[in-house]
């Protein structure tokens, strides 16, 4: 088996951003939410490699940023904006690309 993509990891990040008030949420709350939104693989649940107690999936999100330039990562397509550290907001485009308003 293999991780959940980069696309199906940032789908799951704005259907939570997308329930969040002014569509922006925390690193926090998105790992509180994204396991509900998505079927997480048994890799994604290995430990990281870098971050004790944390699962590679956390390590993901917690990575948003930094792997923007990954094909299919929601920040480097314009869906998702890193409001200030730590913080993500459902862009424009990125409510658009879920049918909200």
């Amino acid at each position: 088996m293999s991780k959940t993509s980069e696309p199906e990891l940032g789908r799951a990040v704005m259907d939570v951003l997308a329930t969040q008030p002014n569509y922006e949420g925390t690193v926090r709350t998105l790992i509180e939410h994204v396991p509900s939104h998505i079927t997480l693989t048994p890799e994604d649940h290995l430990p990281s490699g870098t971050r004790a107690g944390e699962e590679m999936w956390e390590q993901r999100v917690r990575n948003l940023k930094s792997h923007d330039k990954t094909p299919g990562n929601v920040i480097g397509a314009g869906l998702v904006q890193r409001v200030r550290f730590g913080t993500y907001r459902l862009t424009v485009a990125g409510r658009h690309h879920l049918g909200l308003p």
